[in-house]
């Protein structure tokens, strides 16, 4: 397919993709705080962040001056942002942007990526560049002296864990997904990002990962956690083989409960693999650890207890 005709398509299916059933239909109680916003139709991830963390509130709302902020995208692969492997680069500049002008003191960037060349997929992710533009600074996973031992008391099957330092007990922790099909968890989003805060993520894969996930869900402090869907790739994942199987979706989830946000994100997929004729349009029963997760305490699945904003940019 040319790039022309590739564009064209993913294009009028985006348009074609409304949100995700009946949703987000409910309007946000005015007098209340929102706990999640639902964004559909922008022009790019940045533009969608500026208006949906605007309609939470502000980043001031979550950042207070002088916060060190850790932000961790999923940045596991070296693919260029049109494969939807990794968090759009400029969506996360535009986080640490919004960090800074909110008055934090530094705003630092990690992921465990998936190979060894690290720093390669700093680079190639696109950001690297947009974080340290930002003003922000990027921080290795790369070595295990990097990770401290922390107990994991809820835990079913994860009991302890080596996590990153710079994901525990952060001032802010904002959890940035991207949204995408994954050939063991079917659909990766905010919960499975998680495995880029610990060192062995083989003892996930070999122990239940649906259960470790959930288990280290109940121990990892998350101020905010926004997911990534204006690409969604629906097959070959989680790397990604091809452009073509990540169609612009135009969607995006700011939301104060991770696990409504990953039921949210199912939601997504499911109507963009349905749109696009791609993929399969998983269930959430389908994603076992959501579930799991709601089943800890970590958060609810059942969006209709959260105060809900729908915002349309088309």
């Amino acid at each position: 397919m040319k790039r022309r005709e590739f564009v064209a398509k993913t294009a009028a299916a985006a348009a074609a993709a409304p949100f995700a059933g009946n949703l987000f239909a409910a309007e946000a109680d005015s007098s209340k705080p929102v706990d999640m916003v639902a964004l559909a139709g922008g022009e790019s991830a940045k533009a969608m962040f500026e208006k949906g963390i605007a309609e939470m509130g502000g980043m001031s709302r979550f950042v207070k001056k002088g916060d060190s902020v850790v932000v961790k995208p999923n940045i596991g692969w070296d693919r260029p942002p049109e494969f939807g492997a990794n968090t759009d680069p400029q969506l996360v500049g535009a986080v640490v942007k919004a960090c800074f002008d909110a008055g934090a003191k530094e705003v630092l960037c990690f992921d465990h990526t998936c190979g060894n060349n690290w720093a390669e997929r700093y680079e190639v992710s696109g950001i690297k560049a947009e974080v340290e533009k930002a003003g922000g600074q990027m921080v290795g996973g790369n070595t295990q002296n990097m990770y401290v031992k922390c107990a994991i008391p809820k835990g079913k099957r994860l009991h302890e864990a080596l996590v990153h330092r710079l994901a525990v007990n952060p001032d802010v922790f904002i959890n940035m997904p991207v949204l995408k099909h994954h050939s063991g968890a079917k659909v990766t989003c905010a919960l499975k990002n998680y495995m880029g805060c610990i060192w062995d993520r083989g003892y996930w894969h070999r122990n239940d990962m649906p259960q470790c996930i959930a288990d280290y869900a109940t121990f990892q402090k998350t101020t905010l956690t926004i997911v990534d869907a204006f690409r969604v790739m629906l097959t070959d994942g989680p790397r990604g083989k091809s452009p073509d199987r990540s169609p612009i979706a135009k969607y995006q989830i700011i939301s104060t409960d991770i696990v409504a946000a990953d039921a949210a994100a199912v939601k997504i997929f499911a109507s963009v693999a349905a749109a696009n004729n791609m993929g399969k349009p998983y269930d959430l029963s389908e994603i076992t650890y959501v579930a799991l997760a709601e089943a800890l305490g970590v958060g609810t699945a059942d969006i209709s207890r959260l105060n809900v904003k729908r915002v349309s940019m088309a």
